[in-house]
């Protein structure tokens, strides 16, 4: 296909979501008769993002969100809960108090634009290093850890009856899997090597209760504003395990932006959201259980870096993808430290 033949093919696909979302403008502001602006915006591996406004009759406009499977992929690969299970846990997720957008719309075979969902638009920064940086988010940063203590207690806290079908993953279901996406890269690595051993021989005991864990809950797939937290983003891997595992995967290094002696986010302490935690209704914290799940944080973004290099290599010439894999040797430096006697 020749250039201009993709350009026409992309014009032609973009009116075709817009009318789409013209079609279903009435169900989200009544009286109105299409969106106004649509854009697409970066960010996202996986899904699509669309950010669009609907002017209602009386003037006022609101906008909104578009989170969508891109046509021809599987929506629930990746360890993926699908879309329209996303929204579920979001309504879900507002219902038990945790700040989260507010689900308009779950897409309709006969609305013809795929599969996913429309959501307010928070207002907000997402961007790590502007959130660390910038000025105005000085007031936010002293109160981020507890906030995101009590907004996880709140969403572990959801009842498992009230959830829709999800995949189980617990310790060693996990080391195991990423054992098997390691082994799969084909490029042996003393270090994880190492992490893969030491994780084996400690595994958390079983907890006695599952429950919802948002999966990827990190600096990043948060919205931030002057007054700290004011949504938690980005639900597609969660699942059914141990409440620990979001607690370790918010510490992970990567996910501090260089601000390494604030472990939580590059903004907060370990004892700030353990202790808002628990005053949250969350479970007890044992440190050296959410260690384990720091130690499997960071080997599970070593492996996933070491796919997207592999994913490169092998002719998927991805400028992003090749950024994101050459730091396979940060998350080495990190488990070392990790792992150092202390």
């Amino acid at each position: 296909m020749t250039g201009k033949n993709k350009e026409t093919e992309a014009l032609a696909a973009v009116q075709a979501l817009r009318e789409g979302l013209d079609r279903i403008a009435p169900l989200l502001v009544p009286g109105a008769a299409a969106i106004a602006a649509l854009d697409r915006l970066s960010g996202g591996a996986s899904q699509e993002t669309w950010a669009f406004s609907i002017e209602g009759p009386s003037g006022a406009g609101s906008q909104w969100i578009l989170r969508r499977t891109p046509a021809g992929v599987d929506q629930r690969s990746n360890m993926g809960c699908g879309l329209e299970v996303e929204a579920q846990l979001l309504r879900l997720a507002a219902q038990a108090g945790v700040p989260v957008p507010g689900v308009g719309h779950v897409l309709r075979p006969e609305d013809g634009i795929g599969h996913g969902f429309v959501m307010t638009r928070l207002e907000g920064e997402a961007l790590p290093p502007k959130i660390l940086k910038d000025p105005a988010f000085a007031s936010a940063l002293p109160k981020l850890a507890a906030q995101c203590g009590q907004a996880l207690a709140r969403i572990h806290g959801i009842e498992l009856a009230r959830l829709p079908a999800l995949r189980t993953a617990d310790a060693a279901g996990e080391v195991a899997a990423y054992r098997g996406r390691y082994r799969s890269c084909g490029v042996p690595k003393p270090v994880f090597e190492l992490a893969f051993r030491w994780l084996e021989q400690n595994l958390p005991p079983p907890k006695p209760r599952l429950a919802l864990v948002h999966g990827d809950f990190r600096h990043g797939n948060l919205m931030i504003g002057p007054d700290g937290l004011r949504g938690v983003l980005d639900w597609e891997l969660a699942h059914l395990g141990d409440p620990m595992e979001d607690l370790g995967w918010i510490c992970v290094n990567s996910w501090r932006f260089g601000r390494i002696d604030k472990p939580v986010g590059g903004f907060g302490t370990r004892e700030e959201l353990f202790e808002a935690y628990e005053a949250a209704g969350g479970m007890r914290v044992d440190p050296q259980e959410v260690r384990f799940w720091e130690v499997l944080g960071s080997l599970k973004w070593g492996v996933m870096c070491d796919g997207m290099a592999a994913a490169f290599l092998a002719g998927e010439r991805n400028v992003e993808r090749a950024a994101i894999g050459r730091r396979s040797s940060e998350a080495e430096i990190d488990l070392l430290n990790l792992l150092a006697p202390r």
